[in-house]
């Protein structure tokens, strides 16, 4: 239960996730564990995660990756961020060497800051860019400008950090091809190494997915977006980014070493409110989402796991399909069946022939990989290969 024998997980280094689940301001399309919340509180959240980063010290998880996630983990001051990373240090198995990860708000950079992230070790930075224009800007509830986004950019590149990430969104109600490639081929001129680009999506319960309901805003409609994808592969790829993931982009070199835990079936242990973890085997729990409860549960001795299961041979393999057919990389169909006595290869004969004569698939021996299009409906490929056996 809960990572406590890894066994077969323990044969690869796993990925620590850090969640602050702190924001200045909650942006009206975020669904993730955030709150508004003074220094007090994010004091208590400090001692909270120590505390469960000791729970799990000897659970067996050694780790090569560390993300801190939000969330807005660059709002956190300098003092308080150095002292979670060397509590977690303390607290857990972390190799000298581990990719170290944050993310940042543009708002948040400055001389100062970037030269602390540097000082503390962290490697690689995501900034929370969304846009680089200051109308879609305002529209998103961004707090900062297009300017201010790129002289962040500037600043994290003349740092000399290994990776600097642009998470964009597209997909925003009215947005044309010109301007989406305006953004694209401007993030390309700032000189980032990789960028994230995520549609935008109305999530129940927030502040735009309560517009749409009351009926004063429209998503936009599946096709256009499709070709905003599209573009978005074209633009980038043009430039020497790979695709690597449905929604990550990366030139030689940058592909995200702790994302890919979670795209590869490694193990990964998530702290703070509403992180998830996995023990590389068959087990994956979630912590619970209010920092309250959270808070409550580890005062009390506890870990704050809000639920837990444990998957069959049939889901680890249906999971391994559909994690690997979002990645450039695919899946090796002779090893899936290998790993979990699946029958795939022999069953899917006539679909995989069909998935390639369409231009969704590659195909090299066993392993099948989606092109730029079959990424596009992703999901709708693992429907289309049918497992048996597990």
């Amino acid at each position: 239960m809960l990572g406590s024998d890894l066994q077969g997980g323990a044969s690869r280094e796993a990925g620590l996730y850090v969640h602050v689940p702190f924001c200045s301001s909650v942006c009206p399309y975020c669904d993730f564990a955030v709150t508004q919340a003074g220094e007090s509180r994010r004091a208590r959240w400090e001692r909270g995660l120590f505390d469960e980063a000791a729970m799990y010290g000897d659970r067996g998880f050694d780790f090569d990756t560390v993300y801190f996630g939000g969330g807005t983990p660059s709002a956190l001051k300098i003092d308080r961020l150095a002292r979670v990373l060397e509590g977690v240090r303390q607290g857990l198995r972390i190799n000298p060497e581990a990719q170290v990860f944050i993310e940042v708000n543009p708002e948040d950079v400055g001389p100062d800051s970037v030269r602390h992230w540097r000082d503390l070790g962290f490697s690689n930075v995501s900034v929370g860019v969304q846009a680089l224009d200051d109308v879609s800007l305002r529209f998103l509830g961004r707090r900062h400008t297009a300017e201010e986004a790129r002289r962040s950019v500037e600043a994290l590149l003349g740092a000399g950090f290994d990776t600097v990430s642009l998470d964009l969104i597209f997909g925003l109600p009215g947005q044309t091809r010109s301007d989406w490639e305006g953004q694209l081929v401007e993030a390309i001129r700032l000189g980032a190494n990789h960028v994230s680009c995520y549609q935008l999506t109305f999530h129940d319960g927030t502040i735009f997915g309560k517009r749409r309901d009351a009926g004063m805003m429209i998503e936009m409609a599946e096709a256009p977006q499709a070709d905003l994808y599209a573009l978005t592969h074209e633009i980038l790829g043009a430039a020497g980014f790979e695709g690597y993931e449905v929604s990550n982009f990366a030139l030689p070199g940058h592909r995200s070493a702790h994302n890919l835990k979670y795209w590869t079936g490694a193990p990964y242990l998530g702290l703070g409110p509403g992180a998830h973890s996995f023990d590389g085997v068959h087990t994956r729990w979630w912590n619970r989402r209010k920092v309250r409860l959270w808070q409550r549960d580890l005062d009390n001795g506890s870990l704050p796991v809000e639920g837990e299961e444990s998957l069959t041979k049939r889901q680890r393999a249906f999971e391994t399909l559909m994690l690997g057919m979002r990645t450039a990389d695919g899946v090796d169909l002779a090893e899936l069946e290998k790993r979990f006595g699946a029958e795939v290869i022999a069953q899917n004969t006539d679909s995989l022939q069909s998935l390639e004569a369409e231009g969704l698939i590659r195909r090299r021996g066993d392993r099948i990989a989606p092109t730029p299009q079959g990424m596009a409906v992703a999901d709708a490929l693992v429907k289309a290969i049918r497992i048996d056996g597990a």
